[in-house]
C-alpha cells in the first residue's frame, strides 16, 4: 500500500507483512538495492554520501519521532552524522530526534486532519501504525524494521529464584498463573492502553488462555481474572512500571508492598535497567516456551506523498545509517536486537537472559488488528468502569410471542436478558434506563425512568442505584397501540449521553428495538446521522450500540446511526441472549480506544 520507495538507501532487513500496514511491494526493494549500487560511483562524486569536509551551507533537515525507549539510540547514531558531516542531495544530514509516547503519538495521527510536525515516526510496535491506520488517520508507510526486542518477565534475583529461574521453563499460562498465585510476589505492567508491551503480553496471555481451556467461554474468563489481578499492580507506562521495583536490596524496600517483584516488559527494558547506574537490583528474565511477543520498531514515513523531495531522501539516508554496521552496533549498545530478531548474547545477559531460558526461540505470530481489538476490548470492559445509558423499546410490538419462548414475548425475554447483564457490572459503573414509543410523554416518545448514576450509589430511603434499576428495568411493559419513535429518542438520549460524558470511563448509549421508526412527525434518518455526527467528539466518545431484534427491525438504518460514533449495530435472533451480544459490544467498543 505504499505510494513511492524510498530513493536513497536500502532499509534494514524486516520482518515479514502485517495485515493493515502499508508494506512496499518486493519489485520495489529489489530495485532499490540495484539503484544503490549503480549510483554509488555518482553519488560519491556529487558529494550525496559522507565523504568531504565538515558542513559549511545548508543542511538537510529530518524530524523525527521516537518511542523514549529507542530515542538515545536514535539520537546516537544522529549526533555522529552531523559530527561526521555525514551528507545527502550534497547538504549536511541534520536529524532532530523528539521522545514521543507511542499512544500519544498515534492519537494525534488517527485524527485527520493533521499537519505533521515530524516525517519519519519510530514508535515501538506496528500496533500503532496499524491503528492509526484501521482509524483511517494520517497517512503512514511502514518501510522497515529497525530493530526489536521481545517481551518477557522480569524478577529481581530472589523472586526469579523462587520461580525456579534459570533452569524452569514455563509456558504464558503456568509462568502468569504461578507468578500471580498467593501473596508472595507483586506482578506489574504498563497499562495495556497505552502500553504496546502491556497489551502485546495480554494477548499472548489470552492466546494461551485459548489454546489451553475447552472454549472461548472459558478462555476469556480465565483472561479476565488475570487482567484483574494484573490491574491491581498496574504502571501507566514503561518506565513508571520500572520506577516501581525495589530501587536497592534493602529489607525496607524488598518489603515495601507498593514495590514490584517482578515486571511484564521487554527484554530492552531489562537491559536499560540493570546497565543503568544505581538502578536497584538486577532482573532475570523468563522467555515463554511457547513464543514471546515481540516490539518491532517499525520506521514509518509520515504521509510521505506530501513529503519534499530533500525530506524523502534525508529519510532514507537515516533509515540507512540505522542499519549500517556503525548503526547497528549503536541499537546493541543500547540493548536492542537486530530488526530480524537475532539474539546477542551480550546483549542477552546483560539483560538478564541465561540458558537454559528459549531467549533465542522464534516469536510467536503477530497478532492481527482485530484479535488485539477483542484483547484490548475485554481489557477495557473488565478493569475500566462503564456509563451506560440504555433505550428500550416499548412499542406495541414488544408484546408480541417469541417462538420457542414458552409463551414469552419479546419484551419479557430482552428485560430478563438485560436484568442479567446489570448483575455484571460493578458498584462503580453507571447505568441508566429510558423507555420509548410514540407520544410516551405529551410531543416526545421518551421517558426516563431511571438516571445514569452509580450503581453503588444510595437513595434517601438506603437503597442502592442498583436495586433501583432493577425494579425500573422489571416494570418494562409493551404500550398499548405504542409505535416505535426512534429516531427523536436517540437523538435525545445521545445529547444526554455526550452532555454527561465521564472520562475514565467507557461511555455508551445502548438502543433496544423491533421495528423501524414509527413517527411521522420526528427528523428523518439522514438528519439524524447528521446530528449525531455533529455531536460526537473523538476526545470525548459515545459510541452507539443497538440491538435489533424481530424480522421488523430496520437494521440499515441503525447502521447509518451508529456509524459516526464508532458503534454497532446487531441483529439478535433470540432476545434472551441480549446480554451475551451487549458484553461483546462493548468489548468491541473498548478495543476502539476508549477514553
Amino acid at each position: 500500500m505504499g505510494r513511492h520507495s524510498l530513493p536513497d538507501g536500502s532499509a534494514p532487513e524486516r520482518t515479514g507483512a502485517r495485515p493493515g500496514v502499508r508494506r512496499r511491494p518486493l519489485v520495489l526493494a529489489i530495485g532499490l538495492v540495484l539503484a544503490v549500487a549503480a549510483g554509488s560511483v555518482v553519488a560519491l562524486r556529487s558529494g550525496l554520501l559522507p565523504f568531504g569536509g565538515p558542513c559549511d551551507g545548508q543542511s538537510a533537515r529530518l524530524d523525527v519521532a521516537a518511542s523514549p525507549a529507542i530515542a538515545p539510540a536514535l539520537e546516537a547514531v544522529a549526533k555522529t552524522a552531523r559530527e561526521d558531516a555525514t551528507r545527502t542531495d550534497g547538504r549536511c544530514l541534520d536529524v532532530r530526534i523528539t521522545a514521543r509516547a507511542a499512544n500519544d503519538v498515534a492519537d494525534a495521527f488517527g485524527q485527520r486532519p493533521v499537519n505533521p510536525e515530524f516525517q519519519v515516526w519510530i514508535p515501538d510496535s506496528s500496533l500503532w501504525v496499524d491503528r492509526v491506520d484501521a482509524e483511517r488517520g494520517t497517512p503512514l508507510t511502514a518501510a522497515g524494521t529497525i530493530a526489536s526486542s521481545p517481551i518477557t518477565l522480569g524478577a529481581v534475583p530472589k523472586a526469579a529464584t523462587s520461580l525456579g529461574w534459570p533452569e524452569k521453563n514455563y509456558t504464558w499460562t503456568k509462568l502468569i498463573r504461578t507468578a500471580t498465585s498467593g501473596d508472595a510476589l507483586r506482578l506489574g505492567v504498563a497499562d495495556p492502553a497505552r502500553s504496546a508491551t502491556g497489551l502485546l503480553a495480554l494477548d499472548r496471555i489470552d492466546a494461551a488462555n485459548a489454546k489451553d481451556a475447552k472454549d472461548s467461554g472459558e478462555a476469556g474468563t480465565r483472561t479476565a481474572a488475570t487482567a484483574k489481578l494484573l490491574r491491581q499492580r498496574i504502571a501507566d507506562s514503561d518506565g513508571q512500571a520500572l520506577a516501581t521495583l525495589p530501587r536497592d536490596d534493602s529489607g525496607a524496600e524488598q518489603g515495601n508492598p507498593r514495590r514490584n517483584q517482578a515486571l511484564l516488559l521487554s527484554e530492552q527494558a531489562a537491559y536499560a535497567h540493570n546497565t543503568a547506574a544505581g538502578g536497584g537490583p538486577r532482573l532475570d528474565l523468563f522467555y515463554p516456551q511457547d513464543g514471546t511477543a515481540r516490539l518491532d520498531f517499525p520506521y514509518t514515513l509520515v504521509d510521505d506523498v506530501e513529503m519534499r523531495p530533500e525530506q524523502t531522501r534525508a529519510a532514507s539516508r537515516f533509515m540507512t545509517l540505522l542499519g549500517e554496521d556503525d548503526g547497528l552496533r549503536t541499537l546493541r549498545r543500547h540493548g536492542f536486537r537486530a530488526g530480524n530478531g537475532e539474539a546477542d548474547p551480550k546483549v542477552i545477559a546483560a539483560a538478564g537472559g541465561r540458558a537454559p531460558q528459549p531467549y533465542s526461540a522464534a516469536p510467536a505470530d503477530p497478532p492481527t488488528v482485530k484479535e488485539l481489538q477483542a484483547v484490548m476490548g475485554r481489557w477495557t470492559v473488565t478493569v475500566r468502569n462503564i456509563r451506560l445509558t440504555a433505550a428500550v423499546d416499548a412499542s406495541s410490538s414488544m408484546g408480541s410471542p417469541v417462538p420457542g419462548g414458552g409463551g414469552r414475548s419479546r419484551m419479557d425475554l430482552a428485560k430478563h436478558s438485560l436484568l442479567r447483564a446489570l448483575a455484571t457490572f460493578t458498584p462503580e459503573d453507571e447505568i441508566g434506563l429510558w423507555k420509548f414509543a410514540t407520544f410516551l410523554d405529551g410531543d416526545k416518545d421518551y421517558v426516563e425512568l431511571s438516571p445514569t448514576g452509580r450503581l453503588g450509589d444510595r437513595d434517601p430511603a438506603g437503597g442502592t442505584h442498583r436495586e433501583a434499576l432493577t425494579t425500573a428495568f422489571s416494570s418494562l411493559a409493551p404500550v398499548s397501540r405504542g409505535a416505535t419513535g426512534l429516531y427523536d429518542t436517540t437523538l435525545a438520549a445521545y445529547r444526554e449521553a455526550c452532555a454527561t460524558y465521564t472520562s475514565g470511563k467507557l461511555n455508551s448509549l445502548v438502543i433496544v428495538t423491533d421495528g423501524a421508526n414509527d413517527d411521522a412527525g420526528s427528523l428523518g434518518p439522514d438528519a439524524l446521522a447528521g446530528r449525531v455526527k455533529e455531536l460526537f467528539d473523538p476526545k470525548r466518545p459515545v459510541p452507539v450500540i443497538a440491538l435489533a431484534i424481530g424480522p421488523a427491525a430496520d437494521t440499515a438504518a441503525l447502521d447509518r446511526i451508529v456509524a459516526p460514533t464508532g458503534g454497532s449495530a446487531h441483529r439478535v435472533g433470540d432476545p434472551s441472549q441480549l446480554h451475551q451480544t451487549l458484553l461483546n459490544a462493548l468489548m468491541t467498543a473498548g478495543g476502539k480506544g476508549a477514553r
